[in-house]
């Protein structure tokens, strides 16, 4: 699956539209990882736990955006957009949306 950001995709051709794709995934703070990045913010520097955790997450949700548009016969996905919201205090959402086209 090949992912855009943009409305065409230079040298190919859009052929078939199959519509939105979304997916979200929801993560939470583990109670160690949050323990070493308190520990971290009082020093400064990046919090190595998070930055992976939220790596991890974009991952997960292409794979789900990925699923959704193949079952729709999709070979890529574009106007991609990800964002991201404070679900609780410790949890976190990355919603990913896009259409599902078939180029060539």
């Amino acid at each position: 699956m090949q992912f855009f950001t943009t409305e065409q995709v230079p040298g190919m051709e859009i052929v078939e539209v199959h519509g939105l794709v979304s997916a979200s995934v929801v993560r939470s703070k583990n109670v160690f990882k949050d323990l070493g990045a308190s520990l971290k913010s009082i020093v400064g520097g990046e919090l190595r736990s998070y930055t992976d955790l939220m790596k991890d997450a974009r991952e997960n949700v292409l794979r789900s955006l990925t699923a959704q548009a193949a079952g729709m016969g999709a070979n890529a996905v574009i106007c991609l957009r990800m964002t991201t919201s404070q679900i609780m205090a410790g949890a976190s959402e990355i919603y990913a949306y896009g259409t599902a086209v078939t180029i060539k």
